[in-house]
This record gives C-alpha cells, sequence and structure tokens, in this order.
C-alpha cells in the first residue's frame, strides 16, 4: 500500500497538487522535490481531491508522454519546459 505521506503544510499540499495537473511538469520532479513516486502522487490526489476530479485527472493524465521523462523525445535531467530559451546579453534567443 502506498504511503500518503499528510504531513505536508497546506502551502506543500497546494503545490503537489498544482505540479501534478501540469502538463509539462514530469512526476520526477514531484518525486525530486517532494519525495512521492508516481502511485504516491495517485494516491495523494485520490486523497486530496473530489471524486470527479480525481477521475478528471487521471484521464488526463493516463498516456501522457510530457509526465514522464522517459516517455519524452529527448530527456533532459533538467525539469524545464522545452520552450525556454536560453537568454544571453539580456536578449531572449528567438525561436
Amino acid at each position: 500500500m502506498p504511503i500518503i505521506n499528510n504531513n505536508f503544510s497546506p502551502e506543500d499540499s497546494d503545490r503537489i497538487i498544482q505540479m501534478a495537473w501540469e502538463d509539462r511538469t514530469p512526476f520526477e520532479a514531484i518525486e525530486f522535490q517532494f519525495g512521492l513516486k508516481e502511485k504516491d502522487v495517485i494516491e495523494f490526489m485520490r486523497a486530496n481531491s473530489k471524486l470527479s476530479s480525481f477521475q478528471m485527472w487521471r484521464k488526463r493524465m493516463s498516456g501522457r508522454s510530457t509526465k514522464h521523462l522517459q516517455r519524452r523525445v529527448s530527456a533532459d535531467s533538467r525539469f524545464k519546459c522545452t520552450l525556454q530559451r536560453s537568454i544571453s546579453l539580456n536578449k531572449i534567443s528567438k525561436r
């Protein structure tokens, strides 16, 4: 049975939920920051969401390649959006 850690502060709980809903935030980033593996995040969301919200989230997350670093086209060890560009000489690189 997965561990559901309810010892998170309200701010941390809100952040975990926010990161879980974000399309481009991988589960590995949540594990790195809060120590919750994917199945723990699922249990956390189940315990901290309404049933309809949890079901909507699960439907949205299932099969989403951006939620797993291994499924991404270019797995980057840093957790950043691929649309971010490097900033050099106070000019943002253009697409």
